[in-house]
Order: C-alpha cells, then structure tokens, then sequence
C-alpha cells in the first residue's frame, strides 16, 4: 500500500526543516491525502487503460471491462477476449497490446509483483518490460501501491510545475532540473511529489 498520512506528515516535517519553502506551504495547503492503490495487476491495468486519456473516460473503461470480465479484470478472461469485443469497451488496439502483455506475464509467472526488486531503479526496470508500462508508470505503481518512500517521478509535468511553484522559480524546472533540485529531499521524495501535486491542485504560488 502507499504511503500513510503519518508517513506523509512526518516527511514533510523533516522536509521543512531542510527546506523551509515546505512549511510555508504546508501553512497555505495543508497536508495532502494519501494516494494508495491495491499492490499487484488490478493496479498496473489501471494505468494502461488510464494512459492519455481523462480520469472520467478511465474510468468509463474501466466500468465496462469489469462488467465484461468481473471484478478486478482477472488476466486469463481478458486474454481470453478478441479484439472487437474488447474495443467496444473502450481500449484501443495499442492498449490491447499493452493490456495482453501485462496479463500474459501476469499468468505465465514472468512479472511476480510479490517478487519486486528492493532497489527502486532495479524494481522500475523490472516492471517497465511490460509493454506499455514506462518509467512514469512503474514510478506511480511503487509510490501508490507499493508505499516506496523516495520514488520522485521527476518527469512528470504536474511535479515539475509543483517543484517550479514550491520554490518560486521564474520558469517550471526541466525534468533535469527537477532531479537535481530533489537530491537533498532524499530519503522522503515519494511525499515531496505527493506534496507538490497537492499544491499544484490548490494553486499555490510561493512569493
């Protein structure tokens, strides 16, 4: 699971004696809610079908796959589909690529998710040979659902806006930038990125 609200608050805390930037906007915004997604494939599925597309036509997707397959979408009924029964749920023939991927190392035993890497980079390698899955997502899947402390989707824009925000820079940081910027937060990155969409969503802007 991810990363507690106690998790979250004591991160910050520390943040903020680091960075003082931290408690003024913790002042204005308050502390974030958590973000947690169950471990394992329901999650990693999400996250194809959710590529590129709003959270309401996601979840729309979503709906109409578990009301085909059953709850959570098991790997073996989805691979069991063809391609029109499918695309009439919603997935494009690249997400039906993805999704097939996924399920088929899901039921072969090529991606044991009880079985991650303990160095972060290693376990984002690992889930990346999923077709479909890159850096970003596996970034997102061993923050929300593996509760990793010190994952920092660096690339994300919403990061690098709430990094840009945070700090007050005259320009939102690179993806580069942004990396460099978060090496002093480490160990507690993965609450400083739960932090800076938190601020981006209320639209805090340091002076």
């Amino acid at each position: 699971m991810g990363l507690s609200a106690k998790q979250i608050e004591q991160s910050l805390t520390h943040l903020a004696s680091v960075e003082p930037r931290f408690a003024d906007a913790v002042a204005f915004a308050g502390y974030p809610e958590p973000r947690i997604r169950p471990r394992g494939y329901q999650t990693l599925l999400r996250t194809i079908v959710g590529q590129q597309v709003s959270v309401a036509a996601a979840a729309s997707v979503w709906k109409k796959l578990e009301a085909l397959l059953g709850e959570n979408c098991p790997a073996e009924k989805l691979i069991a589909q063809d391609f029109d029964t499918l695309r009439a749920c919603g997935l494009s023939r690249q997400k039906q690529g993805y999704a097939r991927s996924l399920a088929e190392l899901i039921l072969s035993g090529g991606l044991p998710l009880d079985a991650l890497p303990d160095d972060d980079e290693e376990a984002i390698a690992y889930l990346t040979r999923v077709r479909g899955i890159g850096r970003w997502s596996a970034e997102i899947y061993l923050l929300f659902a593996e509760g990793r402390s010190d994952i920092w989707p660096a690339g994300d824009l919403a990061v690098q806006e709430g990094v840009g925000r945070l700090l007050a820079l005259p320009a939102r940081p690179s993806e580069k930038e942004t990396r460099a910027i978060a090496d002093d937060w480490r160990p507690h990155r993965g609450a400083a990125a739960i932090f800076t969409w938190h601020i981006y969503a209320k639209d805090f802007k340091a002076i």
